[in-house]
C-alpha cells in the first residue's frame, strides 16, 4: 500500500527482500528434511539401545561447521550456536523416541 505519506520502496530493496523470503523458505524445507532424517536416526538408536546423544560426533560436527562457516564468511560463533540449537532439539526428539510413546491422559 502506498499513499502520499508512505514513500515508495526502492526496487533493489524489494528485490533483496524477495531473495530473503526465498532463502527463508528454503531453510524451512531444509530443516524439515534434516529433522525427518534425524527422526529415523532416533528410531535406529532406540532399536539398537544406543544413547540419544553422541558427544564425539557432535564435537566433530561443531568443528566441521565452524570450518565451513569460516570458508563461507559466516561468523563461526553464530554457526556453532545455530548447530547447538538444532542438536539440542534432535537429542530431545531422540530421548522421546527412546522412552516410547506417551500414553494419553
Amino acid at each position: 500500500m502506498n499513499d502520499e505519506t508512505t514513500p515508495a520502496l526502492p526496487a533493489d530493496l524489494l528485490r533483496l527482500r524477495g531473495s530473503i523470503d526465498n532463502i527463508d523458505a528454503a531453510l524451512v524445507y531444509l530443516l524439515a528434511e534434516r529433522f525427518k532424517a534425524t527422526q529415523q536416526v532416533g528410531v535406529l538408536k532406540a532399536a539398537h539401545g544406543l544413547p540419544p546423544s553422541d558427544p564425539g560426533r557432535e564435537a566433530r560436527q561443531v568443528a566441521r561447521l565452524r570450518s565451513l562457516a569460516h570458508e563461507a564468511e559466516l561468523d563461526p560463533v553464530f554457526a556453532e550456536k545455530f548447530l547447538a540449537f538444532i542438536v539440542e532439539e534432535v537429542i530431545r526428539h531422540h530421548e522421546e523416541i527412546a522412552n516410547g510413546p506417551v500414553a494419553p491422559e
